[in-house]
C-alpha cells in the first residue's frame, strides 16, 4: 500500500470541520474531507495548520453532472469546479460521482452529457494541475457507475474503488482486477449500503488488501461512525 489507509471526515460529519481535523490528525497522515454540511469548505485557510495530506470528497446531494437538463448539468458542474479551486489551493485530490438518469430511455442522452461534463471538468482540472477521480455508485437504480464495465466511460480521469458499494452490485472481485488511484474502504451485508466498519459484514477484505498493496493507490477508511473507525483500523491490522 501507498501507506496506511487513512480516514473520511464522514465519521465525524456531526461535528465542525476544524473540530474532526484536530481529531483525525492525531491518528492519520491521510484525511478525505466530505465536503458538504458542517465540513463544507468555505476557507481553505482551515487546513494551513495540518501537515496531513488530504484528499477533498466533492459535494453530490443535489448534484448531477450527467442531467438532461442542461442548466442542472451546468451548475452541477460549476459546483465541481468550484470544489476543484479550493482543492487546488490545499493541493488535494477531488472525488466526485458520476451522476444519474431517470428513465431508461434516457441513459444514452445521460452518458453524452455526462462526456461534456467529463471535458468541462477535464479542462478545468487542467489548469489547476489538480487530479479528480469518480467512484463506482451502489445499487440505486439509474446511477452510473455500478459495475466495472462502464469504467471505460471515464476516459483518461481516474478511479475511486469503494468496496461497499461494489459489495452491493456484487462485483467487488472485478473491480479489484481494475487500475484504480483511491480506494473507500468500508463493510455491508450486501443488501444496504451501512458503511459499516470492517469486518461487520460480508467483504473479504484479505483481496482487497491485496490489491491495495498492488496498485499503490491510497485509501481512506469511510464508515459512518468514529467508532467504527477503530474497530476497522483493528481489523485491518490483522490481516
Amino acid at each position: 500500500m501507498h501507506m496506511e489507509p487513512g480516514i473520511s471526515s464522514y465519521c465525524l460529519i456531526g461535528r465542525p470541520l476544524e473540530e474532526s481535523l484536530t481529531i483525525l490528525s492525531d491518528m492519520t497522515d491521510l484525511i478525505e474531507v466530505m465536503d458538504e454540511g458542517y465540513h463544507f469548505i468555505t476557507d481553505p485557510e482551515v487546513f494551513e495548520s495540518y501537515s496531513q495530506e488530504f484528499v477533498i470528497h466533492a459535494p453530490y446531494h443535489g448534484m448531477n453532472i450527467a442531467s438532461l437538463f442542461e442548466a442542472v448539468r451546468k451548475a452541477s458542474v460549476e459546483v465541481m469546479t468550484d470544489c476543484f479551486a479550493v482543492a487546488a489551493e490545499i493541493g488535494a485530490p477531488v472525488v466526485m460521482h458520476p451522476g444519474y438518469h431517470a428513465w431508461d430511455q434516457e441513459k444514452k442522452a445521460a452518458d453524452r452529457q455526462f462526456q461534456r461534463s467529463l471535458h468541462e471538468l477535464e479542462d478545468a482540472a487542467a489548469d489547476l494541475s489538480l487530479t479528480f477521480w469518480f467512484e463506482n455508485m451502489a445499487d440505486m437504480n439509474y446511477f452510473h457507475l455500478r459495475i466495472p464495465d462502464e469504467i471505460a466511460l471515464l476516459g483518461d480521469s481516474g478511479f475511486t474503488l469503494d468496496t461497499g458499494h461494489a459489495n452491493l452490485n456484487h462485483c467487488l472481485p472485478g473491480f479489484l482486477a481494475t487500475p484504480f488511484s483511491h480506494m473507500h474502504i468500508h463493510d455491508n451485508d450486501g443488501r444496504r449500503d451501512t458503511h459499516s466498519a470492517i469486518g461487520e459484514g460480508s467483504i473479504d477484505f484479505r483481496p482487497v488488501i491485496a490489491a491495495l498493496r498492488r496498485t499503490g493507490a491510497t485509501a481512506v477508511i469511510e464508515v459512518k461512525d468514529f467508532d467504527g473507525v477503530v474497530r476497522s483500523r483493528e481489523a485491518l491490522a490483522g490481516l
